[in-house]
């Protein structure tokens, strides 16, 4: 015949049941949540690196094309390009599958 279970095993077999199921999968999740973090922080530096450089070429490499009244331009072409890229990105996170 079968043994009949106690209380207090009961609440051990739920117990193990409950870390089996949350707490070991969450460490798993762990690693792949602080290599997302990573990730992303490292696209971040290079976005910035990118957008930077974008501004520092179209400075220094157009020669006198942007100076005097049209020393904005450059900026306004960065920040034009800055936000396409950022709507690009948005579009392709938020594009539904069909």
């Amino acid at each position: 015949m079968a043994e009949r279970m106690g209380p207090a095993d009961f609440f051990e077999l739920v117990k193990a049941y409950a870390k089996q199921e949350t707490v070991e999968p969450l460490r798993g999740a762990g690693r792949w949540v602080g290599f997302g973090i990573a990730g992303s922080l490292l696209l971040m530096l290079g976005g910035i690196s990118l957008t930077l450089a974008m501004l520092r070429v179209l400075q220094e490499e157009t020669g006198t094309s942007f100076t005097g009244n049209l020393s904005w331009v450059p900026y306004l072409a960065t920040l034009v390009a800055a936000i396409v890229v950022l709507v690009l990105l948005v579009w392709r996170i938020t594009k539904r599958s069909l």
